[in-house]
């Protein structure tokens, strides 16, 4: 029996509507329009209602997806979603999808690996695919970072919105698809990006002085030296590894915390902007949901196409980072 193959044949996103620009956080924190374009390049981000989780977003995105491939729920053999903003420990978004979207037939769980979530999950729904254990994966991004922010943190507020994206990966004979991935996780610097669950140290509390232990806190300079090193590294490797250059690659995708990540990471690797997508000027950090939905939107737009390739790549909470190198 020949190597199967895992292909992408359908994508699909889902925001909300609610915006919130940055003259909303000059309203209530001391910041302003022109300091936060400079430092994070962000002007608006997308904020659920207190009554829509990530499992919502997760569903309509994956909905879309199903429309773009033009298949029905129950052909899914298995639904991976990553997300670090779950409603729920149990059951898992994966799970809540899968009755959502009515794929019946549909093994599911969840990854969680922050930021780089949908790296993980694709890399693992392929393995799935590769021997021959499932055909058609459906693997979601999705995360609600609003409900994890605390709006008194001027150094973090700004930065988080809601979202969600999804792609379906199937079996195919075709030298296509995902080509290979590189993942990687340092431990022991994870208390520099952290969301407390049941434990809260005293550490935490000090991190989080306004009483909301729940929420996000991060070393942002700390995080911004990791975050280009290791996407400028793990795009590298993924693609030397798969025996090509980076002229070779028609686009890169990279994880949309901040422009001047992004910015940094495309001038060590000496790309050109044509050839590196970027949306975090619409929809701030959406942690696992920023991949699939710039990956949605640069499909939408025309950036990438059928036949070219393709890096996305991540890092984050964990400290976790991860690339694929795809053909679509």
């Amino acid at each position: 029996m020949s190597k199967k193959h895992a292909k992408i044949v359908g994508v699909g996103r889902y925001l909300p509507d609610k915006i919130l620009d940055n003259a909303y956080f000059e309203g209530i924190v001391e910041t302003s329009d022109e300091w936060i374009l400079q430092r994070v390049g962000i002007k608006e981000r997308r904020m659920s209602d207190e009554n829509t989780f990530a499992s919502d977003l997760a569903a309509k995105a994956a909905e879309n997806a199903l429309k773009d491939a033009g298949m029905d729920a129950s052909e899914i053999d298995l639904i991976v979603m990553a997300s670090v903003s779950p409603e729920m420990y149990t059951p898992s978004g994966a799970c809540i999808v899968q009755s959502k979207i009515g794929a019946k037939n549909a093994a599911a769980f969840d990854v969680n690996a922050a930021c780089p979530g949908f790296i993980f999950a694709i890399t693992v729904a392929t393995q799935f695919v590769e021997n021959g254990v499932y055909k058609n994966v459906l693997v979601i991004g999705a995360d609600t970072l609003t409900k994890i922010t605390e709006y008194k943190d001027r150094s973090t507020c700004v930065l988080f919105g809601d979202g969600a994206g999804a792609a379906i990966l199937q079996a195919t004979d075709e030298e296509t698809g995902v080509l290979g991935s590189v993942l990687g996780a340092d431990g022991d610097a994870g208390d520099v990006l952290t969301v407390c669950g049941l434990k809260v140290s005293e550490l935490d509390k000090e991190r989080r002085p306004f009483g909301n232990y729940r929420t996000i806190w991060m070393d942002g300079q700390l995080v911004y030296k990791f975050a280009v090193k290791t996407m400028v590294s793990s795009t590298i490797e993924v693609v030397e590894n798969a025996g090509y250059t980076i002229d070779d690659i028609d686009l890169v995708i990279p994880h949309q915390a901040n422009q001047r990540i992004i910015q940094s990471a495309r001038k060590r690797l000496g790309l050109d902007e044509s050839r590196v997508f970027s949306n975090v000027e619409q929809f701030g950090n959406m942690s696992a949901a920023c991949i699939p939905v710039a990956l949605c939107q640069a499909i939408e737009e025309g950036r990438i196409k059928k036949g070219q390739k393709l890096v996305i790549v991540s890092m984050g909470g964990g400290l976790t980072w991860g690339s694929v190198l795809i053909e679509l």
